[in-house]
């Protein structure tokens, strides 16, 4: 089954974006890239981006979800921006949570919001202020599956927890058949594969099977697996990796990983036909949303047992972390005006043409004025 491409925003090409391992662009320009006007801020042709006082090197960590949306706007930025050096490590947001209460990134990116006790640890590296959750990017967490002959698989939330808590073993299991009427289901073992580093992707995930299967899926949750059995592999790419080269393997990806010869399947979530993982059904789920956060924390909350025709509910949320107060000042420059340029409408825009989910724009409007307001 091929995924269906979506929503493709007219005039936006970025060439090719693949980039492997960290990410390192340095934008070194030339005079025709740029200009500067009478306050000092450096525009690219033909973009909106303002550098204003950017430069140096900005060290981030965190999320591998978002790793093709940062490739993307780092590329953009880089373009535009003289001077500036972005590193961002796609460690997981496990990782990017820690670099950042202890001081050693400028911003982090995480699947899920901070914790109490780590709003607490950023008090530590910001003077005067702590750590806040600026919701930047939006997606649905594929269920990619590698079923030999098996197109347009349709699951639900209790078998999908069955499967995952190796409960149901074989992919002709009957629970599966009745889902899938008209399929050749083998008789094949499932080989289900999870994240072995603490992730936001796992975090969300398994927040859908506790809300939408709480009888079948009796662990709290969390970035770390806490199921027995399965498989595991590092990183996004890391589980889809396996699941390409698997033959009877299922994991849970962000979609732009579900390509390349892994299908996903659609959910059965009581809605009047089943949803498919696509960015338009994301964005209808991120839209149901609630803010939680308080202050200029922008935390949300998603409905995620939804059975609201067209809602992804599997759909997560990265968040940039960042200092509302207290960022060092090196760096402060450089971090708000990538952050501006990723939560403008041009950043947002790039999105959807790299299968991520722009966030509403009722949200994305609160973030700008937060971005701006960083000190």
């Amino acid at each position: 089954m091929k995924l269906q491409r979506k929503n493709r925003l007219r005039g936006l090409s970025l060439g090719a974006l693949a980039v492997t391992g960290a990410l390192a662009l340095t934008a070194c320009g030339s005079d025709d890239t740029g200009d500067s006007g009478s306050d000092g801020a450096s525009t690219a042709a033909n973009s909106s981006i303002k550098c204003d006082d950017a430069k140096g090197q900005l060290l981030a960590n965190g999320s591998s979800a978002q790793k093709n949306a940062i490739d993307a706007w780092v590329k953009q930025f880089a373009t535009a921006c003289k001077g500036v050096q972005i590193n961002y490590k796609s460690e997981g947001s496990g990782a990017g949570v820690t670099a950042f209460t202890q001081g050693q990134v400028a911003f982090a990116g995480s699947d899920s919001a901070l914790k109490p006790e780590e709003v607490t640890a950023s008090k530590e590296v910001c003077q005067d202020g702590q750590g806040i959750n600026l919701p930047m990017v939006g997606g649905p967490i594929a269920v990619g599956y590698n079923v030999p002959g098996v197109e347009g698989l349709v699951l639900d939330a209790e078998t999908l927890a069955k499967i995952f808590d190796s409960k149901i073993t074989n992919w002709n299991d009957a629970a599966i058949k009745k889902l899938n009427p008209d399929a050749e289901l083998p008789n094949l073992k499932i080989q289900a594969f999870h994240r072995s580093d603490e992730s936001g992707t796992t975090d969300n995930f398994t927040k859908y099977l506790i809300a939408a299967a709480p009888d079948q899926w009796k662990y709290e949750g969390g970035k770390a697996w806490q199921a027995k059995g399965g498989q595991s592999a590092a990183g996004s790419s890391g589980v889809a990796q396996q699941v390409k080269q698997t033959s009877g393997a299922i994991s849970y990806m962000e979609l732009s990983y579900a390509k390349d010869g892994i299908a996903a399947a659609k959910l059965d979530t009581g809605a009047a036909e089943p949803v498919e993982a696509t960015v338009e059904n994301a964005t209808t789920a991120i839209a149901d949303a609630k803010v939680v956060g308080t202050g200029s924390d922008l935390a949300l909350e998603l409905n995620r047992a939804t059975k609201a025709d067209g809602a992804y509910p599997i759909t997560l949320v990265t968040y940039e972390i960042v200092c509302d107060k207290g960022n060092k000042a090196e760096t402060l420059p450089a971090t708000k005006a990538f952050l501006t340029y990723i939560a403008s409408e041009e950043g947002q825009k790039i999105l959807a043409d790299n299968d991520y989910a722009p966030i509403p724009e009722e949200i994305i409007a609160k973030v700008r004025t937060t971005v701006a307001s960083l000190s």
